[in-house]
């Protein structure tokens, strides 16, 4: 994909991953509109990158459908999620567990089904984050773990709707698999896993390797855009060592 020009919606681009994925995508030519709740935020997002903003809770359906309708993307990056409450299982309560399944998910599967329904034109490509918590799991996140696994199925889903319908919408789920300071997720997740290993957050994210910060990961999102090599995959992991991996071949 050459993604000069190219219409794309970043959902949670007002900050951390998000916004990382936004400055990539304006340094590549495309013409971007944010979605997120905070406005002051988007504010400066506009003001520094020139991007279109949209003030809106991205689990909300109609804001969902209306926006993806409006915009009609070639590219929708779907980056917005909770921060989790960080805890043991046997202290957690239900609504702190659920965090990301009331936000995240659901958040997934509007914008996703307003992508297969409108529906976005032939060769739209649609982003899933989920998170590298996805393929073992994290004990202290409550629910969160399962949430990005049900979001990479829920984009796994979607491919094959795609293919049934003969769409030609591609849809790929993507997986920071590191903690990432500096964000909501990566800083509540390494300083309670910190704290429970009695290291400081700096000793506990240094044993992920290189770091990658929100800007890299947003390179390594258009690398998944423009490299050919990524464009059959159906999931892809993202680390500051290895770059680019291909963690689930072709949906089927």
């Amino acid at each position: 994909m050459d993604l000069r020009n190219k219409k794309a919606v970043v959902s949670g681009g007002s900050r951390g991953l998000g916004l990382g994925v936004v400055e990539a995508l304006v340094d590549r030519g495309a013409a971007v509109t944010v979605v997120a709740r905070g406005e002051a935020a988007l504010a400066a997002a506009a003001s520094r990158l020139g991007v279109a903003t949209i003030a809106a809770d991205v689990s909300d359906e109609a804001a969902a459908h209306r926006i993806v309708g409006e915009v009609r993307p070639d590219i929708l990056a779907l980056v917005a999620g909770a921060t989790p409450r960080m805890g043991r299982l046997d202290e957690l309560s239900w609504p702190d567990f659920s965090v990301a399944w009331e936000t995240d998910v659901k958040a997934g599967l509007f914008w996703i089904q307003a992508a297969l329904n409108l529906p976005l034109d032939p060769g739209s490509r649609v982003l899933v984050c989920s998170s590298g918590a996805a393929v073992k799991g994290s004990r202290m996140s409550g629910g969160y773990a399962g949430s990005k696994r049900m979001l990479w199925f829920m984009a796994d889903y979607a491919e094959a709707i795609s293919r049934e319908k003969r769409l030609g919408i591609r849809f790929q789920a993507i997986l920071p698999r590191m903690m990432i300071p500096g964000t909501g997720v990566g800083d509540a997740a390494a300083g309670a896993y910190a704290a429970s290993m009695g290291l400081t957050q700096g000793q506990y994210v240094a044993r992920f390797g290189a770091p990658m910060p929100p800007r890299a990961f947003g390179d390594h999102v258009v690398s998944v855009l423009e490299d050919p090599r990524f464009a059959s995959a159906a999931a892809l992991g993202f680390n500051g060592d290895a770059g680019v991996s291909v963690m689930e071949g072709a949906a089927t």
